[in-house]
């Protein structure tokens, strides 16, 4: 698998020094370097790169403006590269895959790098099941609803996120899926626990919903999304309803229109 790359920076040393970094990545191929804003927008229209390395601070179009001017196309995948720490939230907002500082040391980069593989091979996967699924549709369309029927069976599961960025409290947490508890809807807020830790998230519940395995998180609740792996213990209670006891010892009512989730643990 090539990544098809892109460097923007408006410091031809910096382009230099992230080539010479680069080398030593041969699944890398650089196809274009800009200096500005409106070259990295032209050009990724152009060229539809899997990666683009993107300078925030450069004259005019700005990295986050280059980001913006994306949203009719289907972007890439961006790593921003600043001399400043002060952008990182805004680049996590942005969705990027990583945040580098200037100078980029080696092992940041090759770091980055992996999340870059992770994300391109996810996304051809999809990519290769859909041609899948439109050529079935047209020459066996019997088949087509076999391997239908067996995606809702087995979901796979690198759909889905493994790491959710949440800003909060002016500050970015890279919180590991696994480790989430459980979870509590507040509006447009979602309350995430793990552990040692809790964080508000802004998104809505049904939005949370997508990005997580179903086979691992279940909603027990209206407002409440359970990690199965943490259920330690099922506590009957009144009216066909019930509580889950979590590893930490909390307790999760179980609405009875959810009590189908409950069949889970005690069958």
């Amino acid at each position: 698998m090539t990544i098809r790359t892109i460097l923007v920076d408006d410091e031809s040393l910096a382009i230099q020094g992230l080539k010479l970094r680069l080398q030593a990545h041969e699944d890398v191929e650089i196809i274009e370097t800009c200096t500005n804003g409106r070259e990295a927008i032209r050009a990724i229209k152009t060229h539809k790169p899997d990666l683009v390395f993107l300078d925030i601070q450069m004259p005019g179009f700005d990295g986050f403006s280059v980001v913006q001017g994306m949203m009719e196309v289907e972007p890439p995948l961006f790593i921003f590269v600043t001399a400043y720490s002060d952008h990182a939230i805004r680049a996590f907002e942005a969705q990027a895959v990583d945040y580098l500082m200037k100078p980029v040391d080696e092992g940041r980069l090759a770091d980055a790098l992996d999340r870059v593989r992770l994300r391109l091979s996810e996304k051809r996967q999809v990519q290769e099941a859909e041609k899948l699924r439109e050529v079935l549709a047209e020459v066996a369309p019997d088949a087509m609803h076999d391997f239908a029927n067996g995606d809702e069976d087995a979901p796979a599961s690198n759909r889905f996120e493994k790491l959710i960025n949440i800003k909060d409290r002016g500050q970015i947490f890279r919180v590991d899926v696994d480790s989430i508890e459980r979870i509590d809807a507040a509006g447009d807020y979602m309350c995430i626990y793990t552990a040692d830790n809790s964080l508000i998230l802004r998104e809505t519940m049904k939005d949370l919903e997508k990005r997580l395995d179903p086979r691992n998180f279940q909603r027990v609740h209206r407002s409440t999304i359970v990690n199965l792996s943490q259920v330690r213990q099922v506590k009957p209670h009144t009216n066909g309803e019930c509580f889950l006891v979590l590893e930490s010892g909390a307790q999760v009512k179980v609405s009875r229109s959810y009590r189908d989730v409950v069949a889970r643990f005690v069958h």
